[in-house]
């Protein structure tokens, strides 16, 4: 009869000695930092709202002097786009 000796076994590592639980927690809770972080730089510095139109007053085709004597030439480069 024999017995074999059993030798006892080194405990486990724990999980913070391993690199891909760093991995594998980090990222994710660096996703979550960075997007909160985000919201907050948006919320807090929002550019204001601007109502008033500053470029030059928009003008209907229709009113104005030269739309008639533009309107072929207008046409034809429209017409030249469409098909490139």
């Amino acid at each position: 009869m024999s017995t074999h000796a059993q030798v006892p076994s080194a405990p486990a590592p724990r999980w913070w000695r391993f690199g891909m639980a760093w991995l594998a927690f980090g990222l994710p809770a660096s996703a979550v930092v960075a997007s909160t972080l985000s919201a907050v730089i948006a919320i807090r510095h929002a550019d204001p709202v601007v109502y008033e139109h500053r470029g030059a007053p928009h003008r209907p085709a229709a009113q104005s002097a030269q739309s008639a004597a533009t309107l072929p030439a207008e046409l034809a480069r429209n017409q030249a786009s469409l098909h490139r």
